[in-house]
């Protein structure tokens, strides 16, 4: 049996070998043009969800002008939504009011920008997601963030920052600057499924020796 095997739907076995129903890969269940998952992220519903794309972004509809882009080994809890740009209303207008989504014939009194100068939201790599959060039009969270459950975010995530509350503010950083340095250069989620495997005494530790020399071989082409 591979160390993780991608080509499942719900990655989580239960003691009689059944799929636990509630967690997906999010890439083996969504195949949306504006929407690009990486490897092994995960998304977690205690409901039932028949299209998960529209589940985590409910306003990016298919042929939207932004996208969102989402990185490899996320965590995300019941609840995460990507508030995505087309959800925007125009707030320098005399109204807010979007007559070009109800008639077409209006369209052309709508200016070209307001709708092709959309943000995309990225989500970094390693990023947990708690319950309940949501993610604001045009953020990215960096790798290795954590976003607390609830927390509404709305401007951009430092690599491996702690954010929360409504609107969410930093807490603190995962780690000092130097480790930070360090985990960004490993990029263990862009190594193969093999190498991970052999990496997991460092990476599911606090081992920071382990951590440098795993950097140095990386470094030295080992």
């Amino acid at each position: 049996m591979p160390f993780l095997n991608p080509n499942t739907r719900h990655p989580i076995r239960l003691p009689d070998g059944s799929g636990y129903k509630n967690t997906v890969w999010l890439k083996s269940v969504i195949d949306h043009p504006q929407i690009d998952v990486g490897d092994f992220t995960y998304y977690n519903d205690f409901e039932t969800v028949t299209d998960y794309a529209a589940r985590i972004a409910p306003y990016l509809h298919q042929g939207a002008p932004e996208r969102l882009i989402i990185g490899k080994f996320g965590q995300f809890a019941h609840g995460t939504r990507f508030i995505t740009d087309s959800a925007n209303h125009a707030r320098d207008w005399f109204t807010t009011y979007p007559f070009g989504v109800f008639n077409t014939d209006v369209m052309p009194f709508f200016a070209q920008e307001y709708f092709e100068n959309r943000r995309n939201t990225v989500i970094g790599h390693d990023v947990w997601i708690g319950h309940d959060a949501k993610i604001m039009p045009g953020v990215t969270v960096g790798s290795g963030a954590i976003v607390g459950a609830g927390a509404v975010v709305v401007k951009d995530v430092p690599d491996f920052a702690v954010v929360a509350g409504n609107p969410a503010t930093l807490v603190r950083m995962r780690f000092d600057q130097p480790i930070i340095e360090a985990l960004l250069a490993l990029e263990w989620w862009h190594m193969t499924l093999e190498q991970i495997r052999a990496l997991m005494p460092v990476l599911a530790s606090a081992d920071l020796a382990g951590l440098h020399r795993a950097l140095a071989k990386k470094q030295n082409g080992q």
